[in-house]
């Protein structure tokens, strides 16, 4: 099992580290210089010179990576170019609507995908089935910034259940904000939760079709009884794995939905800091979701192990 851990760390350190890489190289070749996007087109060159010496942007690129992949590693926080604060302290303030959002739409998800799966399955190749699977199609085919948008002009201009958008901040209390959350949260959901119910609904066939679920109907097991027994237990094993990458997909997912419900959000920060040319915000926001998604990866590879002996590594 040690073999197992270092094997999945040294992925994950390979990982983040190129994955700073492509990020940083991708800025690089953006267009378009900082400097003159925070000052203005008609700034006179000195000070856009000046600036871009404060900035450090007259550096070798290698040399800007190097100290930007030091500063990630002992935790240093350069001060963004537009809002002239630390980097961490505005992610960090972002996350706690970010992150909640993300985690609210999941539990959303699960909950629709679970029971429709297992309802899907249940009627194989009947009427329930196939109106299962259609409606999750439609759900795979609706994009979420445009269901947000449906969502906004349904629950908050016509029936006024609902802000059209805007964060009235935790200390409003639970239940203002999660209401706030809520649109943004099922435009998400829908997605993810159509896709997850698929999965689920062919996780379960696939087992049903196994030699240990028939025997344990020969021996006179109940259908609900083997359904909850055996079925479900080893069919939730792949699912585990979809919903850990779905939920990596949802914190990016935000950042179309966040714009759409003016959440101000970890996405409408990163949106904002592409349009205000503000790098160092672009990278760090960009490097965070890349080492969520590995980081996700690696607890479902570990759960994934922990559920199902038979894939459980052994050093040998």
């Amino acid at each position: 099992m040690s073999l197992f851990l270092a094997k999945r760390f040294a992925t994950f350190v390979a990982t983040l580290l190129g994955a700073t890489v492509l990020t940083f190289l991708a800025l690089e070749i953006l267009p378009g210089d900082p400097a003159l996007v925070i000052l203005g087109n008609d700034a006179p060159e000195s000070a856009i010179l000046a600036l871009r010496l404060e900035l450090g942007l007259d550096r070798p690129a290698l040399t800007r990576y190097l100290d930007w992949l030091g500063d990630l590693l002992t935790g240093a926080s350069p001060n963004s170019y537009t809002y002239k604060v630390p980097v961490a302290e505005l992610i960090e303030e972002r996350l706690e609507i970010t992150a909640p959002l993300a985690l609210f739409a999941m539990a959303l998800s699960i909950a629709l995908a679970l029971p429709l799966g297992i309802y899907a399955a249940q009627h194989h190749n009947k009427t329930a089935d196939v109106a299962v699977m259609g409606a999750s199609q439609i759900g795979i085919s609706v994009p979420n910034f445009w269901l947000a948008i449906l969502l906004v002009l349904l629950f908050a201009v016509n029936l006024r259940w609902f802000a059209a958008g805007g964060f009235p901040g935790w200390s409003a209390g639970i239940g203002p904000a999660l209401k706030a959350l809520l649109l943004p949260a099922i435009a998400l959901a829908t997605v993810q939760g159509a896709i997850l119910a698929r999965f689920v609904r062919s996780a379960i066939l696939d087992t049903m079709r196994e030699d240990y679920v028939r025997t344990a109907r020969a021996k006179g097991l109940s259908r609900r009884a083997t359904m909850w027994r055996h079925v479900l237990r080893n069919a939730l094993i792949p699912v585990i794995t979809i919903a850990g990458l779905q939920f990596a997909n949802l914190m990016a997912g935000t950042i179309v939905v966040e714009n759409v419900f003016a959440l101000p959000g970890l996405g409408r920060l990163l949106l904002q800091s592409i349009t205000n040319r503000d790098l160092v915000v672009v990278r760090d926001i960009v490097v965070l979701i890349a080492a969520m998604v590995v980081v996700i990866n690696f607890i479902v590879d570990l759960l994934y192990a922990a559920i199902d002996p038979r894939l459980r590594p052994h050093d040998v």
